[in-house]
């Protein structure tokens, strides 16, 4: 074929068109977003823990903001003045669909799933705060759909980034303190009101706040401060109480290091709920001002059976010995294993060998497990754009929040043994139980 210059150009041109990074939305999908090109993000709750979440992905484009409340969410419309203001997070993706690539969900606890699993549906990438979900069906299912649209996810549990669950897994494995057959983690939650009746007082709506889209997928009930803006934690119908807040923290070391999946078996006891007259009142409303659950689990491998203990409320495990007169502090776990233990904090962080002695003389092994480099936020910014999965991606996260919520089955019911199929999600000695395992939501409101 004879070479003329226009052929010359035009062959040229579709060369180096080849090698030019084209926007996600020419590619197909928010599935295909090349390293160099800025994310656009919508967040839903973008008051209180979701400030700090949208402000760890500022580099991005923070395109779209929703919050029930505009006076909770008055800061960060200020900080992003070019973002898009919504109070539906239903009508904020469907009318910016083509412009989001990724969301963040930072509501409570009660409407996770259902910002989640839309988000996810529409092809968005998502990072949604601990715990997960509000129940454990809502956990399965954001991980199956998260699998099937094969979307970028993470679970808001920080400390999952950090350098303390490695090290602790890295020990176990390498046999620092022997085979671990008990787990000790606690907290000083609740810091909010628990074990309190309904308020029947029905003060005025606060002009800046949609009630009614604040509860969402749940039953409906009169407005009173007493649930916002962050009260909502231990009400039965809104939050997952002092266990789902901190159990995807403070249990994270533990679910990582010993492989744990689905408990065979779970117990709690809890303290008074309400006294009137010396005489305790039937409660249904709040979680307990205290609890105790003890989760146990099967042989993994070459582990053997563990029982894992949760205490919360200001119950504390028995102090071990090799601490001496030092206290547990306000959150923590120990590992207790055939040849010593290991004590952390609230994250996993700061990790230490039980006696001291074992601490000085243990030869550290060689890092075995990747580090997370950045932010939590960015290691899932990097997974959104081709990277490896984010780290407590919904593969990961998703299953340990379904052992963590099940453990308020056992809050409800305090004293009954209750044994779990975990792969078909049923109590099988318990059929009350089962009604637990997921909710109704309100009309208007689906997973």
């Amino acid at each position: 074929m004879k070479l003329t210059r226009r052929n010359f150009m035009s062959s040229a041109a579709a060369v180096g068109a080849a090698f030019t990074i084209v926007p996600s939305h020419v590619l197909g999908g928010t599935k295909h977003i090349a390293p160099s090109e800025k994310l656009n993000i919508a967040a839903i709750g973008s008051g209180g823990q979701g400030f700090s979440n949208i402000n760890a992905c500022s580099k991005e484009n923070i395109v779209a903001l929703c919050d029930v409340d505009y006076a909770r969410a008055a800061k960060t419309f200020e900080k992003y003045p070019n973002a898009k203001r919504f109070k539906d997070f239903r009508v904020m993706l469907d009318k910016m669909d083509k412009d989001i690539d990724a969301v963040i969900v930072a509501t409570p606890d009660h409407t996770h799933a259902v910002a989640a699993m839309k988000s996810m549906k529409m092809g968005k990438h998502v990072y949604c705060q601990k715990p997960l979900t509000h129940t454990v069906y809502e956990a399965r299912k954001l991980t199956e759909t998260a699998r099937e649209m094969g979307v970028a996810t993470q679970m808001g549990n920080q400390g999952h980034s950090d350098k303390g669950c490695r090290r602790i897994k890295e020990w176990i494995a390498d046999g620092a303190i022997g085979d671990v057959r008990e787990v000790h983690c606690w907290t000083n939650r609740p810091v909010w009101p628990q074990g309190i009746l309904r308020p029947t007082d029905t003060p005025p709506v606060p002009k800046d706040l949609d009630w009614d889209l604040w509860l969402g997928p749940a039953p409906v009930r009169p407005y009173n401060p007493a649930y916002l803006p962050f009260n909502w934690r231990a009400w039965y119908d809104f939050g997952c109480g002092a266990l789902g807040d901190m159990a995807c923290h403070i249990m994270d070391a533990a679910y990582m290091s010993l492989d744990l999946k689905y408990p065979t078996s779970v117990q709690a006891s809890r303290g008074e709920q309400v006294t009137e007259m010396w005489k305790r009142v039937e409660n249904n409303e709040t979680y307990p001002n205290a609890s105790v659950v003890h989760y146990s689990f099967p042989a993994r491998g070459k582990m053997p059976p563990v029982k894992v203990h949760w205490y919360d409320g200001g119950i504390l495990p028995e102090i071990p010995e090799e601490l001496g007169s030092r206290g547990l502090g306000g959150s923590g776990t120990i590992f207790v294993g055939d040849k010593g233990k290991i004590m952390s904090f609230t994250y996993g962080n700061d990790p230490m060998l039980l006696p001291r002695s074992l601490h000085k003389s243990y030869k550290q092994p060689e890092p075995t497990i990747k580090r997370i480099k950045g932010s939590h936020e960015q290691n899932w910014i990097d997974a959104c754009k081709g990277g490896d999965p984010a780290c407590s991606n919904f593969d990961y996260s998703g299953p340990f929040t379904e052992m963590v919520v099940m453990g308020n089955f056992a809050i409800r019911m305090p004293g009954k043994l209750l044994k779990w199929d975990g792969p078909n999600m049923k109590v099988t000695n318990n059929e009350a139980a089962n009604a637990l395992v997921h909710k109704e939501y309100r009309k208007g409101w689906t997973l």
